[in-house]
């Protein structure tokens, strides 16, 4: 298991996360939520808002590196397209249906939350990282196909309901079950 001090350069990062080096991962994590949680909270979010966008971005960043879909451009450059990744989710987010139709009912809360301020610790984040990454893992065949396409490729409900051969709504019910199905999986032991 590596760290991020024995990394000097963005590649060696990249090919330490193809490689899937834990300590390498867990630091990576840690490091970069709280910039995460602070945007997320100043804009409109609260802290377990903030703890899942970044999940989900942490795990889209994964997933392109393992697919070589990114490659370093400079000394920040991975840091920098996980923060991107997580503020383009929470932006998305708070321009969803799903956030207008339960502002209404939360803004109380909300406010609450984002008036705190929390620190994660860093056994917490890890073990955030590997229930989710252990979850995603063992999903089912098509519920990683589905949110892979949906969270990763950045492809409509409707794209992926033709793809498939469903009716919308039927995609939407299915993402809807494989997310409660990968949030089961992440709160369940091995």
């Amino acid at each position: 298991m590596g760290t991020l001090d024995q990394i000097d350069s963005q590649l060696q990062l990249v090919n330490a996360i193809k490689s899937n080096d834990q300590g390498v991962l867990k630091q990576l994590y840690q490091k970069n939520y709280k910039k995460v949680e602070i945007h997320i909270v100043n804009n409109s979010g609260s802290i377990p808002q903030a703890k899942d966008t970044y999940q989900e971005a942490f795990l889209a960043m994964y997933q392109n590196v393992k697919a070589d879909k990114f490659v370093p451009t400079n000394e920040t450059a991975l840091q920098g397209y996980l923060y991107r990744i997580a503020k383009n989710k929470w932006t998305d987010f708070l321009r969803s249906s799903q956030y207008k139709k339960t502002m209404g009912m939360s803004e109380g809360v909300s406010a609450t939350l984002s008036g705190e301020t929390y620190e994660m610790e860093d056994a917490e984040q890890d073990e955030q990282m590997d229930a989710t990454m252990n979850a995603f893992a063992r999903l089912g065949k098509e519920c990683k196909e589905l949110l892979t396409k949906f969270y990763f490729q950045k492809k409509s409900m409707r794209e992926i309901s033709t793809e498939n051969n469903l009716a919308e709504a039927s995609a939407r019910n299915k993402k809807y079950r494989c997310i409660q199905q990968l949030k089961d999986l992440a709160l369940s032991p091995n």
